[in-house]
C-alpha cells in the first residue's frame, strides 16, 4: 500500500542530509566493526574525566532521598525544571553580568528540537498569508537546520567571503555588503563555532549582526552548541553574548551527555513561553535526567571549570593532532585547503577543482569504510545552486580515536588524488 504524505510529511518524512548523517552514525556505532572509520557524525568523544563526573553524579542521585524519583519518575513543567532554569540564569548573571530571570530560560528535548520550534515559531507561513524566512549570514551552516520548515524552505543564505590565510588554510567571513534585510526576514541565525567548519564569528561580527537585527526589530539567534562558556570547545577568544532581542541556545550534548537530549534556550520571555507551549503540545515535557545530573555543577559553577580545564584542552589537542595528520596525508604540493580550526569537532576540507561531486567522493569513501559528510548539504538557502565551491568540500570529525582519524584522512587523500588522476587521463 502506498501513502500520500502531507506537505508536513514530505518535508520531514522523505529524507534529508541530517537523516543520512544520523543513519550512518547509528549503524556505524551499532554494528560497523573495528574497520569502520566513522568521521561523519557529531558524536562527542569519550572523555574519561567527564565520564567519571557523570558516574559520580548518578551515584549521588541514587544516594539522595528522592534523587532518582526527581530524575526519572516525574514530569517537569514543559519549559524545564524550575531549579534548573534558575540555576542557568544565576550562572550567566554572576559570570557575565547579564540580567536574566528564570523567565528568560527554557529547556527543550535537545538543541535540534529547540531550532525546530524556533524556526517554525518565527518563520514560514504567516497569518496574513505572507511567507517569512530565516537569514543565515554565513554558509556553509549546520546541516540539521536545512529541512526543519514545516511549510517548506525557510532559509535565505549569504555566500561567504573566502580568505586564504595560509598555504593550505582558509577562513570564511561574513559578507556584510551582501547582507540585505528585506521585510520577509523573520530572524538572523548563526552557529558559533560554526558547524561544519569550526569557524568562530568574532566579537565584532556578532555585535554587528546584533545591531542589524535590533535595527530591524528581529531576533538574532546564536547556536552555541559547541561554544562558550560551556561546553567550551572553542580555541579562539569569543565573548558570550546576549541582549533583549537575542536568542542563545546551548546544549549538554558536547559536554558528554548527548543521550540526555537537553537543549537550553536563553531568550525573551515571550519566545521562552512559546517554546514551552510547543514542548507541551509535541511531547508533554522534556527529559529531566540531564537537568538533574548537571544541576549542582551549574549551581556551583563547576560546569565552567570542567569546560575550561577538561573539555576544551581535550578537543584542542585532538584538533592539533588531526590537523597535522591532514598535512601528512595530503602533502604540501597538492591543491587542498582546510578551514582554520577555531572550535567544534570538525575539519572542513576544500579541494578546488575537484573533478567529482562531493557526493561521489562520499560514496567512494563509504565503500572503503570511511564515513564523512559531503559538503553540498551545508550550502542551503542559496540562489546559486551551481556554485562549484559547494561541491568541492567535505566535513570530517576528529572526535574519534587518533588512529581512526589518521587512517581515515589517509584514505580521503588517496581518493582525492585518484579522482584528480582519473580526470587527467
Amino acid at each position: 500500500m502506498s501513502y500520500e504524505f502531507s506537505q508536513f510529511g514530505r518535508q520531514l518524512g522523505c529524507g534529508s542530509g541530517i537523516g543520512e548523517l544520523m543513519e550512518d552514525l547509528g549503524h556505524a556505532l551499532a554494528s560497523g566493526g573495528p574497520e569502520l572509520k566513522m568521521l561523519g557524525g557529531g558524536q562527542p568523544a569519550q572523555i574519561p574525566e567527564m565520564n567519571a563526573v557523570w558516574r559520580r553524579r548518578l551515584e549521588e542521585l541514587m544516594e539522595e532521598s528522592s534523587g532518582l524519583n526527581r530524575a526519572l519518575t516525574t514530569y517537569d513543567p514543559p519549559s524545564g525544571n524550575p531549579h534548573f532554569l534558575s540555576a542557568i540564569a544565576d550562572l550567566f548573571n554572576e559570570s557575565f553580568g547579564w540580567n536574566l530571570s528564570s523567565e528568560n530560560v527554557g529547556v527543550t528535548s535537545g538543541g535540534q528540537t529547540a531550532f525546530y520550534f524556533l524556526f517554525n515559531l518565527l518563520a514560514g507561513q504567516m497569518p496574513d498569508g505572507s511567507h517569512r524566512k530565516i537569514l543565515l549570514p554565513l554558509v556553509p551552516e549546520y546541516i540539521g537546520y536545512a529541512n526543519q520548515g514545516v511549510s517548506g524552505d525557510l532559509f535565505r543564505s549569504v555566500p561567504p567571503l573566502i580568505e586564504k590565510t595560509g598555504p593550505h588554510e582558509f577562513k570564511y567571513r561574513v559578507d556584510f555588503d551582501q547582507l540585505n534585510i528585506t521585510p520577509d526576514i523573520a530572524a538572523i541565525c548563526a552557529s558559533r563555532p560554526t558547524n561544519p567548519t569550526g569557524n568562530v564569528l568574532t566579537d565584532e561580527e556578532i555585535a554587528r549582526l546584533s545591531a542589524i537585527a535590533k535595527q530591524h526589530g528581529i531576533p538574532l539567534i546564536i547556536d552555541n552548541a559547541y561554544g562558550a562558556p560551556f561546553p567550551g570547545i572553542i580555541f579562539t577568544p569569543a565573548t558570550p553574548f546576549w541582549d533583549d532581542h537575542v536568542v542563545l541556545t546551548l546544549s549538554l550534548s558536547k559536554l558528554g551527555l548527548p543521550a540526555t537530549r537537553t537543549g537550553i534556550v536563553i531568550g525573551p520571555p515571550a519566545i521562552i513561553r512559546a517554546l514551552g507551549s510547543s514542548s507541551a503540545i509535541a511531547g508533554l515535557s522534556n527529559p529531566n535526567i540531564g537537568q538533574q545530573i548537571t544541576l549542582p555543577l551549574i549551581q556551583s559553577g563547576e560546569i565552567l571549570r570542567l569546560s575550561r580545564e577538561v573539555v576544551r584542552p581535550f578537543y584542542e589537542a585532538k584538533c592539533q593532532l588531526a590537523r597535522q595528520a591532514a598535512h601528512d596525508a595530503f602533502g604540501e604540493d597538492a591543491e587542498w585547503f582546510m578551514h582554520r580550526s577555531e572550535g567544534a569537532l570538525f575539519l572542513w576540507f576544500w579541494f578546488p577543482g575537484l573533478p567529482i561531486h562531493s557526493q561521489e567522493l562520499y560514496d567512494r569513501l563509504k565503500k572503503r569504510g570511511v564515513l564523512v559528510i559531503p559538503g553540498h548539504h551545508f550550502f542551503f538557502g542559496l540562489d546559486d545552486t551551481h556554485w562549484a565551491h559547494r561541491h568541492e568540500c567535505i566535513r570530517v570529525s576528529y572526535a574519534m580515536e587518533e588512529s581512526i582519524v589518521c587512517d581515515g584522512l589517509r584514505i580521503i587523500a588517496e581518493e582525492v588524488r585518484l579522482a584528480r588522476d582519473q580526470a587527467v587521463r
